[in-house]
């Protein structure tokens, strides 16, 4: 699988202050990669300094195997959609016109919804098992319903570069494994997948590559014992389903010094 989004010892600070320091990373097209690490890791920075929300102090970003300093804002709208963490939305909008915003980057300033831009906002409100809440309010929905609103804006947009900041915080069980299984499916149709995330057993399941950060740096490329030792100071167990042969983890106990 060919790399879609590569950072090349990526460096960004705020105030001073190291956030990522010297991160190397490819994310494949066709793939699930789910970054994880402990709070501060820089997982939030990574998303944000690809999108070229923060500028890096050194180091290189490149989309599509072009520099990120070459990407123009409309252009890059295109090429990567984005969910926030938070899943916060509070305008006096219904849900569907907010997964319309999704469809912005696709349309001249000022030009009203094509046919496409209609399909595609069905589609992505039906995936993200929205349809059932597309007329009622944002401000009106629960935190999870506001979530698969998010979500299916960002699948509205059609971009070959997904980046999902903690989109599972809000979610119940069932919709966190459907969400999981959407991005599986957003990946089988080539699309590059990131997808942040504190579950390590969500991470450890249905994702297809790991990059573990710690204090903004690249601690490892799996969930090995080694690896969560070094990230998080943790045991996990391994839990294998005896159906089907996968293997998640679970968070076990904090390890002595």
């Amino acid at each position: 699988m060919s790399a879609a989004l590569r950072f090349e010892g990526a460096h960004v600070a705020y105030g001073g202050r190291p956030a990522l320091s010297g991160v190397s990373a490819s994310i494949a097209r066709g793939a699930v990669t789910g970054v994880v690490g402990p709070n501060g890791a820089g997982k939030t920075t990574l998303l944000r300094a690809a999108l070229g929300l923060l500028p890096l102090a050194a180091g290189e970003i490149a989309v599509e195997d072009r520099a990120l300093r070459q990407w123009s804002r409309p252009a890059l709208a295109r090429a990567i959609a984005y969910l926030p963490q938070g899943g916060e939305a509070h305008w006096p909008l219904r849900a569907a016109d907010l997964v319309m915003l999704g469809r912005i980057p696709h349309r001249a300033r000022f030009a009203p919804p094509s046919d496409e831009d209609k399909k595609a906002v069905a589609e992505a409100l039906a995936r993200a098992d929205a349809a059932d809440f597309a007329e009622r309010r944002i401000d009106e929905l629960s935190a999870g319903e506001r979530a698969r609103a998010l979500f299916a804006r960002a699948l509205a947009t059609k971009a070959p570069i997904l980046l999902a900041d903690e989109p599972a915080a809000y979610l119940d069980p069932a919709h966190q494994l459907k969400l999981m299984a959407l991005l599986k499916e957003e990946a089988r149709r080539g699309t590059a997948v990131v997808v942040t995330l504190h579950d390590l057993s969500l991470a450890s399941r249905l994702c297809d590559e790991i990059l573990v950060l710690k204090d903004g740096r690249v601690a490892g490329r799996d969930l090995s014992e080694a690896t969560l030792a070094k990230a998080f100071g943790i045991t996990a167990l391994r839990v294998v389903d005896p159906r089907t042969g996968a293997a998640a983890l679970t968070p076990w106990e904090i390890r002595s010094s």
